[in-house]
């Protein structure tokens, strides 16, 4: 859906070109140069290296733009209210974009109808608004980034297909539930697997895309399913957790994990042969793309529905 809103002041861009801008980090300030256009990206959380990646790539595109860059995030994914009072408050000192990688695909939809009164366009990163909740809204955004969660859940079962050939049992580490992000990647995962008979679901629970509750989750699993032979998490936190919980209980090697996002520490797993693999994105494009966009919707210029970022399984 394109945002048809009318844009403020969309001469900033031209008095911007060729400066190079300093960047912040959870600050809502303007910039000492006052005649760069302010662009926030507010991300679920920068616990995390998946967002850590993802500002790192705005960070990049905004320097070479001349972009006022403003990070925000709550402190943990989960904390959907947090992020909510972070995007009332930058409508309230009026950036000039709004590119937002929404914590509850429900929940933010109100706020970024306040951002479309406000005159402010928003672009969605990553994780998607819900649609029937932006349709009853009639909230409008001037585009999509991100990765299809759906087929990197699917491609993730269909690898557990081909590497077991015997009867064997999974366990999913779920996202946060209700969300679009998490709900894609299971659901995903379950489809790819439903091609093999040999291939059996014993369980699936939330862990949050924490690292410390996909350990918790994974021992109680363990415990319930001694005979777990696969593991699914839908991002590479939980995976963690649950590489960590598979080696306090002396399984290590015997249980096949694959996660989602491929971070740093993921793909050393990977490389060391105690991971599986992992469904690789591309977090810094995505904060690339967004900035870019950003810069062509203050121009005038048209901007895609959906600009997607490819993705693919990393394996050893």
């Amino acid at each position: 859906m394109k945002t048809r809103i009318l844009l403020r002041r969309a001469a900033l861009l031209g008095l911007a070109l060729g400066i190079l801008a300093t960047t912040g980090c959870n600050r809502t300030e303007p910039g000492a140069n006052d005649s760069r256009p302010r662009v926030a990206l507010v991300v679920k959380t920068l616990n995390s290296p998946f967002f850590l990646d993802m500002q790192r790539g705005a960070q990049k595109a905004a320097e070479q733009l001349g972009v006022d860059l403003i990070v925000q995030a709550a402190e943990r994914e989960v904390d959907v209210e947090r992020q909510m009072q972070i995007v009332e408050n930058l409508i309230q000192t009026r950036v000039d974009v709004l590119c937002l990688t929404p914590s509850g695909s429900k929940e933010l939809v109100p706020v970024v109808g306040k951002a479309n009164r406000a005159g402010i366009p928003v672009l969605i990163v990553d994780t998607r608004l819900d649609e029937a909740a932006v349709k009853n809204d009639g909230v409008e955004f001037a585009c999509f980034i991100g990765s299809d969660n759906y087929e990197g859940g699917r491609i993730a079962g269909a690898h557990f297909g081909r590497v077991f050939t015997n009867d064997t049992r999974l366990v999913v580490l779920e996202g946060i539930p209700g969300h679009e992000t998490a709900d894609s990647r299971v659901r995903g995962f379950r489809d790819g697997i439903k091609p093999f008979a040999n291939l059996h679901l014993a369980a699936s629970q939330p862990a949050n895309n924490e690292r410390d509750q996909g350990f918790n989750v994974m021992q109680n699993m363990l415990q319930a399913h001694r005979d777990i032979q696969g593991v699914f998490a839908s991002n590479d936190m939980m995976a963690l957790g649950a590489l960590e919980a598979i080696r306090a209980a002396d399984r290590a090697g015997q249980i096949k994990v694959v996660g989602f996002d491929a971070v740093e520490e993921a793909r050393k797993e990977i490389a060391a042969g105690t991971m599986e693999g992992s469904v690789a994105q591309n977090p810094e494009a995505m904060g690339r793309l967004a900035i870019e966009n950003a810069v062509k919707v203050l121009q005038g210029e048209p901007v895609p529905d959906y600009l997607p970022v490819p993705i693919e399984l990393v394996t050893r």
